[in-house]
């Protein structure tokens, strides 16, 4: 899981020496209107798709939803999809609940096409569009490497539909941020996380999809029920929960929702909760380091690799092996 993480950034360079593909797809979206996209995806594709959201609805403004896929295999609901653009987000392509949802929107008359790592996979086929991760192999069970990928093929799919110039610019400097990240030090994250048996994680924006990809990660490697909400979400319900000493883990990357989690951390923090705050070196409360890129909505990709790193090292120190978690299987297939 630790040596797949850290492959993070010569990934992503990869990727972004041919966005050829991406290109064409931007290019093919941007040829007539779009009045929603759907997408398509589990477990730790569906955040990444979550990220994808967040990116187009802020700055593209097309709405985004996540398609349940029985509505589409068991259900055989009628989708009215013409014309619509739907994205499907695997690694391996193989699961058979996504591979008939892309058949039924493509033959819907929806533009279909498939984020997945595994060339020539059967959801690739389906799709008809396929844009390659060229991740690699991924051996550990926990998608690391993977994940990352899809968030950065999901960024550069937007900033080419936008025709952001500068968007791209700050994607070409993203390896370089991914490097800075994967060496920060989150040690104190394994020390107050070493003996927990449940935790909240806050995200807002695109980095919501960051604290819900961190939940999943804490539960398979390390076995903690961690359970992930928005920082407006949290004040509702799950605030109940949250008294003297238990754990929090709030990721605070720039952006418009920063003072809204900073100021969340600090009032969890005099209720007595044991508030782990990511945020960059120049917010004072900051507890665990956050690399910045150089753009805003690119942060969540680095927090994510920063916390990897510290999630393999709790992992260990629970006892655990995280490149293979207990009753878990490296492709999980769904119908």
């Amino acid at each position: 899981m630790l040596k797949e993480a850290l492959a993070s950034s010569s990934i992503v360079a990869m990727q972004l020496a041919d966005t050829s593909r991406v290109e064409a797809l931007a290019q093919a979206l941007d040829a007539e209107p779009r009045q929603v996209a759907l997408t398509v995806a589990r477990g730790s594709s569906d955040h990444a798709a979550s990220y994808f959201a967040a990116l187009t609805m802020s700055r593209i403004g097309v709405p985004v939803a996540s398609i349940p896929m029985s509505i589409a295999t068991l259900q055989q609901a009628p989708l009215r999809v013409r014309g619509q653009f739907a994205l499907a987000f695997s690694q391996s392509g193989r699961s058979p609940d996504l591979v008939e949802t892309m058949r039924v929107l493509h033959e819907a008359g929806a533009l279909t096409a498939a984020v997945v790592n595994v060339p020539g996979s059967p959801l690739a086929e389906a799709a008809g569009i396929e844009l390659p991760l060229q991740a690699g192999a991924e051996l550990s069970v926990a998608a690391t490497k993977s994940y990352i990928a899809m968030l950065s093929l999901a960024a550069q799919l937007v900033a080419f539909w936008q025709r952001d110039a500068a968007f791209v610019d700050a994607l070409r400097a993203l390896p370089d941020a991914l490097e800075r990240a994967g060496n920060l030090d989150w040690s104190k994250a394994v020390d107050e996380l070493r003996d927990v048996s449940q935790m909240i994680v806050i995200g807002r924006g695109a980095g919501l999809a960051i604290a819900q990809e961190a939940a999943l990660k804490l539960k398979e490697t390390s076995g903690i029920q961690a359970e992930a909400f928005s920082s407006a979400e949290v004040r509702h319900g799950p605030m109940e929960l949250i008294d003297r000493d238990y754990p929090l883990l709030v990721f605070a990357p720039r952006g418009p929702e920063q003072a809204g989690l900073i100021g969340l951390a600090r009032d969890m923090t005099k209720r007595g909760a044991r508030v782990l705050l990511a945020a960059p070196a120049d917010v004072p409360d900051a507890t665990l380091p956050l690399a910045t890129t150089a753009d805003p909505a690119l942060d969540p990709v680095a927090a994510i690799l920063s916390f990897y790193v510290m999630a393999a090292g709790l992992a260990a120190a629970r006892g655990r092996n995280p490149d293979e978690p207990r009753y878990l299987n490296k492709v999980t297939e769904t119908h």
